[in-house]
C-alpha cells in the first residue's frame, strides 16, 4: 500500500521521520527506507515525487502503523524518542495514494552518518575531528568602501576587529542621542554577509542554528546563535529570508573568518558537529554558501548599512520611490524586510538593527553604491537632525538597550552561554536536532547566573569596565561587570553576570570600577591621609528597557 505525503513542511518532517538519507532524494526517485514506531520497525520505499511531495510505500500489514504514526508525529499527539521537548515540523497529510507502491529500491535503508531520525541508535566509526580556530590579533587593517568619506566628515578612526572604523564624528554622547531622538546613520559594511541557497538551505541552516530557521516566512528574519557540540558560542547573527530558497546570513566582523570556516566545515561534513555521536554529518550538505562581499557574488554583491532610529524610516522614504514600494516598507514590521528600490537604490530593506530602537532599518546594498547611498541619506536626513554615528554611539545604544557583544556578554574570557546571556529563549529545543541541542539542555540545569543590565544611582562616577567586581549588599562579590556606557539621561548604565538569586529587578549592587589588582595596606594599618577604592552604588534594572 502508498500513501501520499504532502505539505509545505514535508521535507525536513521526512528527514526526521525516516532513517534513510532522504537528502539524496531527487523527484522520480526511491529508496529504501524505515519507520521506528514504539511498536516495532516498518520497512518501506520512499519516493520523491515532487519538491513537497513524497510517497511511501508499505507491506500492507504495516500500512494502518505506518499512517497513524506519521499522523500522530505530525498532530503532535504522541513523543517520540523519550523526549517530551522534541517536536517536528508540520502539519503534513498522510493520504491514501491512488498510485502503485514500489516495492524495491536501491541503497541501504539506515544511513548511518546522518545527524537524527526518530529512534536512532548509536553508530561507531572513525570520529571527525573537533573545530579549531586559533585566536589570533589581525595582522592588516581592512578599510570599508566609506573610509574616504569618514576621513573626509572628520571622523576619529580606530581599528576595530581587523577593520579601520570610524569611533566618532562629533561626540558619542551627541551620537547617542541623535539616534534616540531623531536618527543615526552607521557603517556595518564591515559585518559578513553571505547567502545560503537552495532547497536544502533551511535544513542546513537548522542544523547550525539555535533558533527555528525553517519557521520564517519570505520576508522574515530572527536573531539567533551559531554554537559547537558543548554549546559554547561560536557567534550571534541574524538570518533573513530572502525568498523561498534563499537566507542571508550577517555574522560579526570580528568572527567572519572564523564563522565561515565553521559553516563550511559543517556542510562538507570536515568537523564534529555532535559529541554522542562524533561521526555523524550534519543536515544540508549540499547547500550553496556565498560570500556577498566576495567580487564573485559579481550584481549580488551586498554590504549592510544601518539607519537607526523614531525618522529613520521618513528619512529613508523621502529618497523616493513608487507607491507600491512606499506601501511595503511602511507595512514592515520589526524583524520584517523586503526588496526594495529606493532613490534608485536596489535594497533589501530589513526593520532591524543594534540599537534598540522600535523604528530601525539595515539596507543591503551593493558595496559600489554604498558611498552614494551614505551621502543620499545624510542630505535627506540633515534638515531632520540625522547624523553619522560611529562604533562609540554603537556600543552605548547597544549596551543601552542591554542587547549582548560577543566576547562580553557571550563567549569570550568568561565564556557565556547563549542562557547565561539572557536569550536562552531564542534557542528552540523543540527542534529535534542542531549543533549543540543535548549540551545546551544539560548545561542550562546546572546554570548558575545570567547577565543583566544596571545603573549607577549617581551621575559624574568612574566609568565601569569589563571584568570589574560586582557585589551585593553586604559586600560579597556576586558577579563581574561585562559592558558599561553612558546612556540617554547621562547616567553610566551597563551590564554584568550575576548569579541567579540577586538577578531581580531593583536589587540595589555596588561596583568597583578598576579595581586595583595588588592589595593595599590593611585597614588596621591605615593612617590619616591614605585612600582606599570604594565601590560606587548601581541597581540592577530590567533586563531589556520599558519602552
Amino acid at each position: 500500500m502508498a500513501f501520499d505525503l504532502t505539505g509545505e513542511h514535508v521535507r525536513p518532517f521526512v528527514n526526521y521521520v525516516f532513517t534513510s538519507d532522504v537528502e539524496s532524494l531527487v523527484p522520480g526517485k526511491s529508496q529504501n527506507t524505515q519507520l521506528v514506531t514504539p511498536l516495532g520497525e516498518v520497512d518501506g520505499v520512499l519516493t520523491c515525487v515532487a519538491d513537497h511531495e513524497y510517497r511511501l510505500s508499505v507491506p500492507s500489514k504495516s500500512a494502518p502503523l505506518a499512517a497513524t504514526w506519521l499522523r500522530d508525529l505530525s498532530d503532535g499527539y504522541t513523543t517520540f524518542d523519550a523526549d517530551p521537548v522534541r517536536r517536528l515540523p508540520g502539519p503534513i497529510y498522510v493520504t491514501a495514494s491512488k498510485a502503485t507502491p514500489v516495492t524495491r529500491a536501491d541503497g541501504q535503508a539506515v544511513y548511518s552518518y546522518k545527524p537524527y531520525f526518530i529512534g536512532m541508535t548509536e553508530f561507531k566509526d572513525k570520529a571527525l575531528p573537533r573545530f579549531d580556530w586559533p585566536d589570533t590579533e589581525p595582522t592588516q587593517l581592512f578599510r570599508t568602501p566609506l573610509f574616504e568619506t569618514h576621513r573626509s566628515m572628520g571622523a576619529k578612526m580606530v581599528p576595530f576587529a581587523g577593520w579601520e572604523m570610524p569611533v566618532w564624528y562629533t561626540s558619542v554622547v551627541e551620537e547617542h542621542l541623535a539616534c534616540r531622538q531623531v536618527a543615526g546613520l552607521f557603517d556595518v559594511s564591515h559585518m559578513g554577509v553571505y547567502q545560503a541557497e537552495g532547497p536544502e538551505a533551511p535544513a542546513f541552516l537548522d542544523s547550525i542554528c539555535g533558533n527555528d530557521i525553517a519557521g520564517l516566512e519570505v520576508g522574515e528574519s530572527c536573531y539567533t546563535h551559531l554554537l559547537d557540540p558543548d554549546a559554547n558560542v561560536i557567534d550571534d547573527m541574524l538570518v533573513y529570508r530572502r525568498s523561498a530558497d534563499k537566507y542571508l546570513v550577517v555574522v560579526n566582523a570580528s568572527n567572519d573568518d572564523k564563522d565561515r570556516t565553521w559553516m563550511e566545515a559543517v556542510r562538507d561534513g570536515k568537523v564534529m558537529v555532535d559529541a554522542k555521536h562524533p561521526c555523524k554529518k550534519a543536515f544540508g550538505g549540499k547547500v550553496i554558501f556565498r560570500n556577498l562581499r566576495d567580487p564573485k557574488a559579481g550584481e549580488d554583491m551586498r554590504v549592510d548599512l544601518a539607519l537607526q532610529g523614531p525618522k529613520s524610516r521618513d528619512i529613508l522614504l523621502s529618497l523616493g520611490c513608487d507607491a507600491k514600494t512606499r506601501k511595503r516598507i511602511m507595512g514592515l514590521k520589526r524583524t520584517q524586510l523586503c526588496e526594495a528600490v529606493v532613490g534608485g537604490f536596489d535594497l533589501v530593506v530589513s526593520r532591524t538593527g543594534y540599537t534598540g530602537e522600535k523604528m530601525a532599518f539595515e539596507l543591503f546594498v551593493h558595496p559600489n553604491k554604498l558611498v552614494d547611498l551614505w551621502n543620499a541619506l545624510l542630505k535627506a536626513g540633515e534638515p531632520l537632525g540625522l547624523k553619522a554615528c560611529g562604533l562609540g554611539a554603537r556600543d552605548s545604544l547597544r549596551t543601552e538597550a542591554g542587547l549582548p557583544l560577543y566576547g562580553h556578554e557571550m563567549g569570550g574570557d568568561l565564556g557565556l552561554g547563549v542562557a547565561e546571556a539572557g536569550f536562552g529563549s531564542y534557542v528552540k529545543t523543540y527542534k529535534p536536532w542542531f549543533v549543540g541541542r543535548d549540551a545546551f539542555i544539560e548545561r542550562e540545569k546546572g546554570r548558575q547566573g545570567v547577565v543583566v543590565r544596571f545603573r549607577f544611582t549617581e551621575k559624574g562616577v568612574r566609568m565601569s569596565h569589563h571584568g570589574d567586581p560586582v557585589l551585593d549588599h553586604k559586600g560579597r562579590v556576586i558577579g563581574v561587570v561585562t559592558s558599561c556606557a553612558v546612556d540617554s539621561e547621562g547616567f553610566l548604565t551597563g551590564q554584568a553576570f550575576v548569579e541567579l538569586k540577586s538577578a531581580e529587578e531593583g536589587t540595589p549592587i555596588s561596583i568597583y570600577q578598576g579595581a586595583p589588582k595588588a592589595a593595599g595596606k590593611a585597614p588596621a594599618e591605615m593612617k590619616a591621609g591614605d585612600r582606599i577604592v570604594l565601590p560606587t552604588s548601581a541597581v540592577i534594572l530590567s533586563r531589556f528597557p520599558k519602552l
